[in-house]
């Protein structure tokens, strides 16, 4: 392919022979049955055409190869330009004579038009691709609001933000990374909002990505971004397969990172605040969406403290106030509390991937058998007490009141191992799985390397009250 690329000097030359020479041995039609190709007449001149199959329309281009195989020898203009651009019965329409520009724009499902005595390729683009419905997704359901959601179509992606924001400003800037994938990404930005020293960064970051395929779409992505400290749990992104979250979050400057394939938008950069916050918050009064928000915020904290603090009290019931001893443990445990809570952590992720694997019509016979083996036989059987089933019923149920998954599972890993600090050491051990909760949240940077816990610190008093308050909106001021 080098010695190839060497002898044409990586350009088209205008000899058609050379070029289906060209096409022979790099794209093998012989090889890949949805290689299409075929040589036509146009204007008295020699004429090839490639495309994939299943990404052109076929009633357009049938109309479009009418219209070539009818042109007439006086009808052709010496110059390709005057070709494309005002003798092509089509909108979008475009010339490259860069070999590697060319096979990516075919390979994506671009129409591509070889002409004999022309030095440039026309492309057409008039593809399709196969796409669902625009139907609201099962993760990021509001009781208000529109329920449309992002597809795998990256171009119907930028139609729904588009859609949401009629601005000059809008940006939608395309990339791609990948060395075989060549996956499109876009950046889609307020041009007078965004923060621009912060932009050129994320150009370079992609740019530079060295990888074969980004396999996992925006995890792979994510993963070349953002490289240091992968220890730490919290989440660096926030996801969300809402458009109107997505054009919201650009509204207010932020970058919105739309991979191709890929259902849901990335949103950088990202602090605590952000990731917590839900559509919800804003589809309701001010009152209720600040209760929304207060509630999520206590509730999360509570599905961190609540099994160590439980344990911690149980190895020293002195501690415990008269008026709460009816939390003490009923029965004598048979297996020490430490270990009923980490077997417990363990079977919640199991029943968790049972019903992503489970058939939709096997799912309530599973989460009968699951509740009644789990639930009264297992307390009845003395592996586990009903105070501690009942605890983690609540951590269990907890997770879901916010709609981020790598955030349930950061405060479940900081949870497990305050249990095994609390275990291990007692009260020390309690204070010390504290402190490293503290610093996993507090030390986190941004992908823009600013504080993950911004308005806390630096401390901003006015944007804190945004944060924890569902304020009126400034349209509703005007």
């Amino acid at each position: 392919m080098q010695n190839r690329e060497e002898k044409l000097g990586g350009r088209m030359t205008p000899s058609l022979q050379q070029t289906m020479s060209y096409m022979e041995e790099h794209m093998r039609p012989d090889a890949s049955f949805d290689v299409v190709y075929r040589v036509i007449e146009v204007g008295g001149r020699q004429a090839c055409i490639y495309f994939i199959d299943g990404f052109c329309k076929d009633e357009l281009m049938m109309k479009i190869l009418q219209y070539f195989i009818s042109l007439k020898p006086a009808d052709m203009p010496e110059n390709v330009h005057e070709l494309a651009k005002r003798a092509t019965p089509y909108v979008e329409v475009d010339l490259r004579d860069s070999w590697d520009e060319i096979l990516y724009n075919i390979l994506s499902g671009v129409f591509a038009l070889f002409i004999d005595g022309y030095d440039r390729c026309v492309l057409i683009d008039s593809r399709t691709y196969p796409a669902r419905g625009v139907e609201e997704p099962d993760k990021d359901k509001t009781l208000r609001g529109s329920k449309d959601g992002f597809v795998e179509t990256i171009v119907f992606n930028t139609a729904l933000i588009r859609r949401r924001i009629r601005s000059t400003q809008l940006r939608m800037e395309m990339m791609n990374a990948g060395k075989s994938s060549r996956t499109d990404i876009v950046l889609c930005y307020m041009d007078n909002r965004v923060d621009h020293a912060f932009l050129d960064r994320v150009r370079q970051r992609i740019g530079s990505i060295q990888v074969d395929a980004l396999t996992m779409n925006q995890e792979s992505l994510a993963e070349c971004l953002y490289q240091r400290r992968w220890y730490n749990p919290f989440p660096k992104f926030k996801f969300t397969e809402r458009p109107d979250v997505a054009a919201a979050q650009v509204l207010e400057g932020d970058i919105v990172i739309l991979v191709d394939n890929s259902p849901s938008a990335m949103i950088v950069p990202t602090s605590i605040f952000d990731i917590v916050e839900e559509a919800d918050d804003y589809y309701f009064p001010p009152i209720t969406g600040t209760y929304l928000r207060l509630a999520r915020f206590l509730i999360s904290i509570l599905t961190y403290i609540m099994t160590p603090t439980f344990l911690l009290l149980m190895e020293h019931p002195q501690w415990v106030p008269e008026s709460f001893q009816f939390i003490m443990l009923q029965k004598e445990e048979n297996i020490p509390l430490i270990a009923q809570f980490l077997i417990l952590e363990l079977a919640i992720d199991g029943l968790k991937l049972a019903a992503v694997n489970t058939p939709n019509m096997l799912s309530t016979p599973l989460s009968v058998m699951a509740a009644l083996v789990l639930g009264e036989f297992s307390v009845n059987s003395g592996w586990f007490n009903s105070e501690v089933m009942l605890y983690m019923a609540f951590v269990a149920l907890a997770n879901y009141t916010q709609q981020n998954y790598e955030l349930g599972y950061a405060l479940k890993f900081m949870r497990i191992l305050n249990l095994i600090l609390t275990a291990a050491f007692g009260l020390y051990g309690y204070i010390a799985a504290v402190v490293i909760f503290v610093w996993a949240v507090v030390g986190n940077k941004t992908l823009s390397d600013k504080s993950y816990i911004y308005p806390v610190l630096p401390f901003n008093a006015r944007q804190l009250a945004k944060r924890l308050l569902r304020l009126r909106l400034p349209e509703s001021r005007k």
